[in-house]
């Protein structure tokens, strides 16, 4: 099989990981830079070409595509997918979880749990909004926020409003949620595949920080999951119309609560902590699955 990743750094731990355990499987990989990736449009022969060459004979594609250019990322997957090649995670599903606030609309449609969260345009909501979550402490997420940048807790009404105030100002989209003081500032990320829980892990924030993401000086450990977190994880993914993903989640009060579903879940922390080869499993789940000419995002929304 022939299979091409977009991804803009080969030498990161997740690449790595995908391009060796590919090979060891018997399969040919190629890592595209996907800014470097450039289309032509058309109805009958649509075609990708990178170094002025085109791009023929790929049976799969795996997007790891970063947040600050999904715009162009999801533009280069989609010509892939008129192509007829097989994303490991199509368009239209990593569209959906890139945007927080569609996302969240769609798991609570389907009755999945969820903090409290508040949404506004107008600075004028703000106390309303604040009044929603449940009053201060509450946490502030930029919209395109990813590896908890852009997050921020706010412990009293006028911090909250100053930040509020602040990101309006610097015209960006802000969601404002409820706090989870009994999460004592620990998550679960649970690594789905082919709608089955294949690793789970509980990440701690450092000392101080009330945000859990590895990236920001946070340690993990292997972690048993309940039946019901299980079945959180497995829907999540399904109605984002995932094939891989990684569910992040509180244990709250009243049951766990979904933080984000991530479409391009690094490796490096979940095989390290659990010692399991999901690698390995990604890539066996394409020789399972792979079909010229299928795209068809599950789920609604």
């Amino acid at each position: 099989m022939k299979i091409a990743m977009l991804a803009r750094n080969p030498g990161l731990y997740s690449h790595r990981r995908l391009v060796e355990a590919a090979r060891e499987r018997g399969h040919e990989i190629d890592v595209l830079n996907t800014l470097r990736v450039t289309m032509n449009i058309t109805s009958h022969r649509p075609i990708a070409l990178y170094n002025g060459e085109t791009l023929t004979g790929y049976d799969a594609v795996i997007p790891r595509i970063g947040a600050s250019i999904t715009q162009y990322g999801l533009a280069v997957l989609r010509q892939f997918e008129m192509m007829g090649v097989w994303p490991l995670n199509e368009s239209v599903a990593i569209g959906r979880s890139r945007d927080k606030l569609r996302s969240m609309q769609i798991l609570a449609k389907h009755g999945l749990g969820l903090p409290v969260t508040a949404f506004a345009h107008d600075p004028r909501e703000t106390d309303q909004v604040i009044r929603g979550v449940g009053g201060p402490p509450v946490v502030i997420k930029l919209l395109e926020g990813t590896q908890g940048i852009g997050v921020v807790l706010a412990e009293t009404e006028k911090s909250a409003k100053s930040v509020i105030e602040a990101f309006r100002g610097a015209s960006v989209n802000i969601l404002v949620q409820e706090f989870i003081k009994e999460a004592a500032g620990t998550d679960i990320r649970i690594f789905i595949i082919g709608g089955k829980v294949v690793a789970s892990m509980m990440r701690t924030g450092a000392e101080d920080d009330f945000r859990s993401n590895l990236h920001r000086g946070g340690s993990a450990k292997p972690v048993k999951i309940t039946p019901e977190e299980r079945s959180t994880a497995v829907r999540a993914a399904r109605w984002m119309g995932l094939n891989v993903a990684g569910v992040d989640i509180l244990r709250s009060n009243h049951g766990p609560v979904i933080m984000e579903v991530n479409s391009s879940p690094g490796l490096e922390g979940i095989e390290t902590a659990t010692g399991k080869d999901v690698a390995g499993r990604i890539i066996a789940f394409i020789e399972a699955n792979c079909r010229p000419g299928i795209t068809r995002t599950r789920g609604s929304g």
